[in-house]
């Protein structure tokens, strides 16, 4: 029975028992040609019969191998590599079809190829996930013919196996090379500024205008003279990104929804703050605050976020920004760069939340990000055909003009802000932190 089982008649065996049928159809006809047409069939069977024989023969006729990555980057093509080694002693045609994870919905994959005898053969095809989570691989199945091409042997390998889709971590290679190479274009000059905060610099001599506060009665009493402690700004500032996981998160874009989207640009922009010696941590929130990271600058940082983020998990219900504020003030106590992911599509929807959006805007620097609607903004840009057109141009425009009075808003309450594409979201966010740094507001 497993003999059966891996045995397929191939279509060249069924269009040549077609000609053969009509050819006996034809020798009804013309009798001469019966014992013709009796030759051709046995020679068909002939040469199918000697097709299996050297197919099956064989011990050992192919061994092949799928490589597949680590983990997927979610938004991303991940290359798969498939290796084929032919141990026959003649030419072979392959068919080769991967059972591919469901969320890939792709139903007819199959790749053709001829190896040469006693060679390997090595090809590549690219998945682009667009879902965080676990996907399951099938079997890898080929099926074999010979130069005959009257039938196939099928051979399968690598049973059931499991990678998982994380964030988006191929754009950290991407986007690290911006933050290295970005320069001051604002013609600012730096300097280092004198604070109170808790980095100590050095111990000094008192000199009138000295913060009495900081008097070192110690080191006071040791020298017989006024001496004062001395601290700079700290340099490691806590950056947090802050994603909205309601139900406004859900628009999707190019397979990605806009949570998604979030979380690849968090991954991002907190391997450029620990780059660039800051604190990175992250939270998100929408009827409760969860999946929080507390802003650190260490070691492990890099793989926390990563863990979490691809941990978030929601059902897109309205999210709760008093739970938020109340989180905010209670957890982050130090002044700190707050990115928060959410989205907004009229002033109405601002209007509700606005008076928790600058509470923490008095304690912290927030920057709010959130969205162009890219569909209604294609809509904009084609021609009006008819009545209907012209009234979802104007509806569409309405929307879009709503959006700019947000940012507006938003600018006079005292909160910056990033409207963005979808697309552009990773970018715009480095820039923004970029010049925040380089400007001197963190």
């Amino acid at each position: 029975m497993k003999f059966f089982k891996k045995l397929y008649l191939e279509q060249h065996f069924f269009y040549y028992i077609i000609v053969i049928i009509l050819l006996f159809a034809v020798s009804y006809v013309f009798p001469s040609l019966f014992n013709v047409v009796k030759m051709l069939l046995l020679t068909l069977f002939v040469f199918t019969f000697f097709d299996i024989l050297i197919l099956f023969i064989a011990k050992k006729g192919i061994k092949a191998l799928r490589i597949l990555p680590e983990k997927f980057s979610n938004g991303d093509n991940n290359p798969i590599e498939i290796h084929i080694n032919n141990y026959f002693t003649f030419p072979i045609f392959t068919k080769v079809i991967d059972e591919i994870p469901f969320q890939f919905q792709k139903r007819d994959f199959s790749i053709e190829h001829k190896i040469k005898a006693a060679t390997s053969k090595e090809f590549k095809y690219e998945l682009r996930p667009t879902e965080r989570g676990e996907y399951w691989f099938g079997k890898l199945i080929i099926y074999v013919q010979s130069p005959l091409r009257l039938v196939s042997r099928r051979y399968d390998f690598d049973d059931k196996k499991m990678i998982a889709t994380y964030p988006s971590f191929i754009q950290l290679q991407k986007f690290d090379l911006m933050a290295l190479a970005y320069r001051n274009e604002f013609g600012i000059k730096k300097v280092r500024r004198i604070g109170h905060t808790m980095e100590f610099e050095q111990i000094k001599e008192y000199v009138l205008g000295d913060d009495i506060r900081t008097i070192n009665w110690k080191a006071t009493a040791k020298r017989n003279q006024l001496m004062v402690n001395q601290f700079q700004d700290e340099k490691a500032q806590p950056i947090y990104s802050i994603i909205d996981k309601g139900r406004v998160m859900k628009m999707p874009f190019n397979g990605l929804t806009l949570l998604d989207y979030a979380i690849n640009s968090t991954l991002v922009i907190s391997n450029i703050t620990l780059k660039k010696q800051d604190k990175a941590g992250m939270l998100c929130f929408s009827k409760k605050v969860e999946n929080r990271v507390v802003a650190e600058r260490r070691t492990s940082q890099m793989n926390l976020i990563l863990e979490t983020l691809y941990n978030v998990k929601t059902d897109f219900k309205e999210s709760d920004f008093s739970r938020l504020y109340a989180d905010v003030k209670k957890n982050i106590k130090q002044r700190s760069l707050l990115f928060l992911y959410t989205n907004f599509e009229t002033l109405d929807g601002l209007d509700r939340q606005l008076a928790y959006l600058q509470a923490i805007a008095k304690q912290h620097v927030l920057v709010v990000i959130f969205f162009v609607n890219t569909e209604l903004e294609t809509m904009l840009t084609e021609k009006a055909k008819d009545v209907k057109d012209i009234y979802q141009q104007t509806i569409a425009e309405k929307f879009a003009y709503e959006k700019r009075l947000i940012v507006k808003e938003l600018k006079r309450r005292g909160v910056y802000s990033i409207l963005t594409k979808p697309n552009n979201l990773t970018v715009d966010v480095i820039n923004k932190y970029l010049e925040f740094k380089a400007k001197g507001v963190i």
